[in-house]
């Protein structure tokens, strides 16, 4: 489940919820539509965290220079 699912639910949610005028007896297709853009928000939002963390880089250590290796360049 990448990034471009989370667009997608979004993009259909809005698209039910906005842009279509279908009755339907048993499903509120607004409803539908706002679900599918609140799950789409949510796991944008997941994504990116968790992408960030995974992404974070640890500079490396570096050595510390002591007087015995000082005296070794000299």
């Amino acid at each position: 489940m990448g990034l471009g699912l989370f667009i997608i639910l979004i993009a259909v949610g809005a698209i039910l919820t906005f842009a279509t005028d279908w009755e339907l007896e048993a499903v509120d297709l607004d409803l539908v539509g706002l679900i599918l853009m609140a799950v789409g928000l949510i796991g944008t939002a997941v994504y990116t965290s968790v992408l960030r963390r995974r992404r974070m880089v640890v500079p490396p250590v570096a050595p510390t220079a002591t007087e015995d290796d000082r005296r070794d360049l000299l």
